[in-house]
């Protein structure tokens, strides 16, 4: 597609009625990307585009023609989400490498939506950037404007320009996607196939500097607490080091408002994994991701804390604030993506009191700390990268420090047929002083066909012993080497029967490192579908054919010990109904069986939603899930024997989703979980060296577990301008922790939503958005500049 220049001052209003308009090249002839593959849009539902250009944006207008113009979708909702709604977008890659490109979607209610597409996580819409757009319905059909400055798009520096561009169109009661050029569903990189953008050229763009300052008022209260408030203010900072590169910072971050964790009853050998939450560890860290050391939780995350049997902690902070943290990132002509994360965690402390003497003792449970990841990306035939990583956390005074680097790779064959990818790491572990450094490798790799009908892949990886990330990674296992395949079959064209089949077999297996006992080993098949309704219908089972050997459940120091696992069938099924009607139904049941007596795993989950309105909207999700006599550890006894439990745990989870839009810049939005997990134990066993279990009939000590919690959101936020934003919360939860059990569900209900137990905080925090240019040719800028006028006494 070729683009022009334009001088004209484009009005972001959705009329399309400037001269520039009129001149524009157009972009027509859209093809189906799903149901049907490849098929030409409809005549009556045809789409226009237009782009202009000049030294501040990229303008894009879109006529989208629909023969029933009062039968389009346009539900509202929150920014980044994609409702019951029609949708354009726009797709830019300003290298045209095929790796990498920066969407941009808006909905017919005009709701934006953005997020970079990268083969690897497909699309991420953690990533926000600031643009204009406007959308108007018209009596045939609807139209879009667009108004996308550089400063949202990575470019080399070129004069003339090539950019790899596409667009994209749903027609949201027809659940049909379609795209400019054509997206072949035989071929897994939706980038490589963009089109062609040319006619930018001799761009003088203007500086990229970005000031969002916020500031923010917390009130805390609590029935064990006085009632106190809390400022904070803070500022970001956004600043392009030229075109290709940006430079994002924050001083004295504020992550108050960010989602709460969906917290659980944890009984396994391995820690919870959190989903991350703060924005600026989500916004664009998909260079940061190359290798997979980095789990961004780390930063800032709170550390244990060893005290004795008569020692308790006073005020356990809930996370080690941040002094600063900035990203580098950006890709040079010849392909080379640089990143550069770092972050700064302030000296944390924490009292703890002996409860017989009543004696208080200061304890740091973290220093300042430093931490850093550096990634080099080479890019090049459209589709390939190898990457070198590296991350780093050093820790002021003698606490230990942490270094992980690594080679990966990922490479395909000129026609997406084929890939190839894996790596090597390497970690080393500074320990705390008389202790002895640890050092560690990983590698693995990975060949697949992923293309056509039938895709096939085989990899193996390897683990060795002292191998640890988790100072800024996360990592579970260690000491193993595994094996695995998989093979897939899908549907390329719509049947009489299926929209959309694929079915997938995946077999794995895992030994560990010293003794060549297989720890995992299991055969999955799974099928996925939509039928021609649109409703979804999917399955599967997952068969652990062999015992197992658990290196990792026993507890024991550097895992020397194993129980034996026995042989299982876990079947499942899923049904979810169209969501384009106002009322639909999501339910998941499944059942898993273990060669054991009595010992059986089920639970389902269902979860209805209604579209009240294109402002309203309620979802439900109850879920249930029961463990009969499953096996687990729960202590060491005076003797260090290692001591497991016969028990039966049931989970009830209850959340309520809310949101009313009141337009597209205002929402309103409720999420609400209540959790309960109880365990019961009802006989304990005593871990032999074989992996057998025998009955002990010593150990007496109570290991019920119950786990009660309460969380509540209700938000309202409001974009009121392009950047800005106000944001209102209250928040109230409840954690409660005990070992009796109460086995009532209205008494624990009860019991989590009790004022007595709750906490509640009330925060209002505002975010302006200043750009540097507005500001430079503002009149009150100009009137600090203009010269002095001579004064005659």
């Amino acid at each position: 597609m070729q683009t022009q220049a334009t001088t004209e001052k484009v009005t972001i209003d959705g009329k399309l009625n400037e001269n520039c308009w009129k001149t524009a090249a157009i972009a027509t002839d859209f093809m189906m990307i799903n149901p049907d593959n490849g098929k030409p849009i409809a005549p009556e539902k045809r789409s226009e585009v237009k782009i202009v250009y000049d030294n501040e944006a990229i303008y894009v207008a879109a006529t989208l023609y629909d023969n029933e113009p009062n039968k389009i979708l346009k539900e509202l909702a929150p920014r980044d989400e994609f409702a019951t709604a029609d949708h354009f977008g726009v797709f830019f890659n300003g290298y045209n490498d095929g790796q990498q490109e920066f969407r941009f979607f808006v909905s017919a209610a005009g709701v934006q939506q953005d997020g970079i597409y990268t083969e690897s996580k497909g699309e991420d819409f953690s990533w926000d950037a600031i643009w204009d757009s406007k959308v108007v319905i018209t009596d045939f059909g609807w139209t879009v404007e667009m108004k996308i400055p550089y400063a949202a798009l990575r470019f080399s520096s070129e004069k003339t320009q090539t950019w790899g561009l596409n667009f994209y169109r749903e027609i949201r009661r027809d659940r049909q996607q379609y795209s400019w050029n054509f997206l072949d569903n035989k071929i897994a990189n939706e980038s490589t196939q963009a089109g062609i953008l040319q006619g930018i050229a001799n761009v003088k763009t203007p500086t990229r500097l970005f000031l969002i300052p916020y500031a923010s008022q917390y009130i805390y209260a609590s029935k064990a607490h006085k009632t106190y408030g809390e400022f904070k203010g803070g500022l970001d900072i956004k600043y392009g080091i030229n075109d290709a590169f940006t430079l994002d910072a924050i001083l004295i971050p504020d992550f108050g408002q960010t989602k709460f964790d969906n917290v659980e009853l944890n009984l396994s050998a391995f820690e919870q994994q959190f989903s991350e939450n703060r924005p600026f560890f989500t916004e664009g860290t998909d260079l940061f991701n190359k290798g997979g050391l980095l789990y961004t939780r780390r930063i800032g995350e709170t550390q244990s804390i060893a005290t004795a049997g008569n020692e308790e902690v006073v005020d356990r902070p809930s996370s080690i604030k941040l002094i600063n943290a900035l990203k580098i990132s950006g890709r040079t002509k010849g392909g080379l993506g640089i990143g550069v994360l770092n972050a700064v965690s302030e000296k944390t402390s924490v009292s703890i009191k002996n409860t017989d003497t009543g004696v208080t003792r200061l304890e740091t449970i973290s220093p300042l700390t430093n931490y850093n990841v550096l990634v080099l990306d080479q890019r090049f035939n459209k589709n390939s990268s190898v990457s070198l990583v590296n991350t780093n956390v050093t820790r002021n005074g003698d606490f230990r420090d942490a270094n992980v680097s690594a080679m990966v790779f990922d490479l395909n064959t000129r026609k997406n047929t084929y890939n190839v990818n894996g790596g090597i790491k390497y970690s080393y572990i500074n320990e705390a002083p008389n202790l002895e450094d640890r050092k560690g490798f990983t590698s693995e790799l990975y060949v697949a066909k992923t293309s056509g009908k039938y895709r096939y892949g085989l990899g193996s990886e390897y683990y060795s012993k002292e191998y640890d990330i988790n100072d800024l990674g996360i990592n579970f296992q260690t000491h193993y080497h595994s094996l695995y395949g998989n093979m897939s079959y899908r549907i390329l064209k719509p049947t009489k029967t299926f929209n959309t089949f694929q079915t997938n077999l995946n077999l794995y297996s895992e030994y560990d490192n010293k003794t060549g006992r297989i720890q995992a080993g299991q055969i999955n098949l799974n099928i996925n579908s939509y039928d021609t309704k649109n409703d979804y219908y999917g399955g599967g089972f997952n068969i652990r054919p062999l015992k197992l050997y658990d290196f990792y459940e026993p507890r024991s120091e550097f895992q020397t010990n194993y129980v034996t696992l026995p042989e299982s069938l876990n079947m499942w099924f899923y049904y979810s109904s169209n969501y384009n009607k106002r009322f639909a139904l999501d339910f998941n049941p499944s059942v898993n069986f273990f060669n054991e007596k009595g010992r059986v795993s089920y639970g389902f989950v269902i979860a209805p939603r209604y579209r009240f309105s294109d402002h309203f909207s309620l979802s439900y999700n109850f879920n249930l899930y029961r463990q009969n006599k499953n096996t687990g550890w729960v202590a060491f006894d005076e003797n260090d024997n290692t001591i497991f439990a016969r028990r039966d745990r049931i989970t009830y989870t209850n959340t309520l989703q809310g949101k009313y839009s009141i337009n597209n810049k205002m929402n309103f939005n409720l999420n609400v979980r209540h959790y309960w997990s109880y365990v019961t134990n009802h006989d304990f066993l005593t871990l032999q060296n074989d992996g057998s279990l025998v009955t002990n009939t010593t150990f007496n000590e109570n290991k019920n577990y119950n786990l009660n919690l309460w969380n509540l959101d209700l938000s309202y936020s409001w974009w009121f301008a392009p950047g800005s934003q106000m944001s209102v919360l209250y928040r109230n939860n409840s954690s409660l922790f005990s070992q009796n059990l109460n086995h009532q569900f209205e008494r624990n209900f009860k019991d989590a939503i009790d004022n007595q137990n709750l906490s509640h905080v009330f925060s209002i925090s505002i975010r302006y958005f200043i750009d540097y240019n507005s500001v430079k040719n503002s009149n009150l800028a100009k009137s600090f500049t203009k010269p002095t006028e001579k004064i005659h006494f």
